[in-house]
């Protein structure tokens, strides 16, 4: 029988062996725009951000059951390298990183292509994106932000509790240090308890953010987005590796 850890290991690499199959397919979309075909690259592009939405929506689920089986194991994952884990904020990514990158890519996009937008031979990428997209983005992104604040404070209150009634003051009474106890199994399962309803709450904000911003962009516009996001997924995993080989931690 499958422990937990192990359990919770195959939900992420077959979270991540979606990240790369739809990856290809959007690139393929994209492959087409540059090829001209308009008409087929805005329904293709809509119904591959649509898909991107509903693999997360189902993968978040999936992560909400099984919250339940080992929450701290989702909070400082084994699967996950070292680089990867001192990135984590509520066990992933924070949300308002999905409007840090699409400025780093608007931003980069007019950069290096300016001669070909100014000649209007780029179509629809970030690198076109409108005055007023960047309002409601930033708007998006305000908002965000003070979610975030809400649930950092949630989390650390939640971790505060530890030094107080009843884990520390039953820990100051024991002769004998990790001596089982019945109140502090009841309260640390309380604990963990409350880390899976933030762990959801973060879900919900990280799944919501996303949603939002791919109805600002425009079909292309998401799949570009969507592209670098998974790129970028995928890239600090396989960085992470190696740098854990390098410190001998693999």
């Amino acid at each position: 029988m499958a422990s937990d850890d192990q359990i919770l290991r195959r939900c992420f690499h077959e979270w991540m062996a979606i990240q790369e199959q739809e990856l290809n397919q959007l690139l393929q979309a994209l492959n087409q725009n540059g090829n001209g075909r308009d008409d087929l690259t805005e329904t293709t592009c809509a119904q591959l951000t649509e898909k991107s939405i509903n693999s997360f929506q189902e993968y978040i689920d999936k992560r909400a059951q099984l919250s339940r089986l080992d929450i701290s194991g989702l909070f400082s994952p084994s699967w996950n390298t070292a680089l990867e884990k001192s990135l984590l904020w509520v066990a992933g990514c924070r949300p308002s990183i999905y409007i840090r990158l699409t400025y780093a890519l608007c931003g980069s996009q007019v950069e290096f292509q300016l001669s070909e937008i100014i000649q209007g031979l780029v179509r629809g990428n970030l690198g076109q994106i409108s005055a007023a997209q960047l309002r409601m983005i930033n708007d998006l992104h305000m908002k965000t932000i003070k979610e975030e604040e809400k649930l950092s404070n949630k989390l650390a209150g939640l971790q505060e509790n530890i030094a107080d009634q009843p884990i520390a003051i039953v820990a100051k009474r024991m002769s004998r240090v990790g001596e089982t106890s019945g109140e502090v199994d009841h309260a640390l399962d309380e604990h963990e308890s409350s880390m899976a309803n933030i762990l959801q709450e973060a879900d919900k904000l990280r799944l919501s953010t996303l949603k939002e911003l791919l109805s600002i962009l425009t079909p292309l516009q998401g799949v570009d987005f969507l592209v670098a996001s998974k790129k970028l997924h995928l890239c600090m995993h396989e960085w992470g590796k190696t740098r854990d080989n390098r410190h001998g931690r693999r």
